[in-house]
């Protein structure tokens, strides 16, 4: 399965911020985006789940190869994609709990599966929230609300682990982490590799690949990806900068 993004041009209030993305996510594969604050990573993400304030105005995007380019956003994760927001939202009075139910029963109907009952769902929602080494009360809390900065990482990486995507764009997810939240948000990504995954790890710091070992670095600047290379390049990112990365993309094997 495979997530194609063919280029891409996308405007957000007719300002053009993406100018020609081309890059196919497939599964098995890690994939890191790096780049600059403003280059466009965000906007990607967010396009690629079909906000309707990112407009796109020229390319497509197949999941694949169905043209999912102007479906709306539950439809698309309904197929199997998936965003970790970089600011997630809170949500008064929905527990985190009731909220991954939902969302899990909703996926398992699609796919004609019997829906899972509360005690079911609790079970599964405590084995998950073991990895990410959280308090078994923290899902009957409202979603994101009160929640410290790292504790709203971890909710998303919760919904990731919990709902199991074909494909994961995680947007900024090691952003305002100290160590050992970041150690721990890794090792709920690392425990949802796998050959029926695809993820697309969108970051402006090398860190977090300390403990995420991508298969492919996409290097993002002025809306357009201008290097492309292996693991290797977010260590030439952490001594070089993105100042010197160049529009070059040299050729990776996958």
């Amino acid at each position: 399965m495979t997530l194609e993004i063919k280029n891409l041009y996308v405007a957000v209030e007719g300002k053009e911020i993406l100018k020609g993305i081309t890059l196919t996510l497939e599964e098995g594969k890690v994939q890191a985006l790096m780049g600059p604050n403003g280059s466009g990573k965000s906007t990607l993400a967010q396009a690629l789940m079909g906000h309707p304030k990112y407009e796109v105005t020229q390319g497509k995007i197949l999941l694949n190869g169905e043209d999912i380019t102007e479906a709306a956003p539950d439809e698309r994760a309904r197929k199997g994609l998936f965003l970790s927001f970089q600011y997630p939202k809170e949500i008064a009075g929905v527990s985190l709990s009731n909220f991954l139910r939902a969302a899990y029963n909703a996926l398992r109907e699609k796919r004609q599966e019997k829906k899972l009952s509360v005690v079911e769902f609790y079970r599964l929602l405590q084995e998950k929230m073991k990895v990410l080494q959280v308090d078994p009360a923290f899902g009957s809390r409202s979603v994101n609300e009160g929640f410290s900065g790292g504790e709203k990482k971890k909710a998303e990486i919760l919904q990731l682990l919990v709902l199991e995507p074909r494909f994961a764009i995680l947007d900024e997810t090691d952003s305002g982490l100290d160590v050992d939240s970041l150690r721990i948000v890794a090792e709920g990504i690392n425990t949802i590799k796998g050959p029926q995954r695809g993820i697309l790890l969108i970051t402006h710091y090398h860190r977090i690949l300390d403990y995420v070992t991508p298969d492919v670095v996409h290097v993002m600047k002025e809306g357009q990806i201008v290097k492309t290379g292996g693991k290797e390049l977010a260590r030439q990112i952490e001594t070089e900068g993105f100042e010197n990365m160049k529009k070059i993309k040299e050729e990776v094997t996958l």
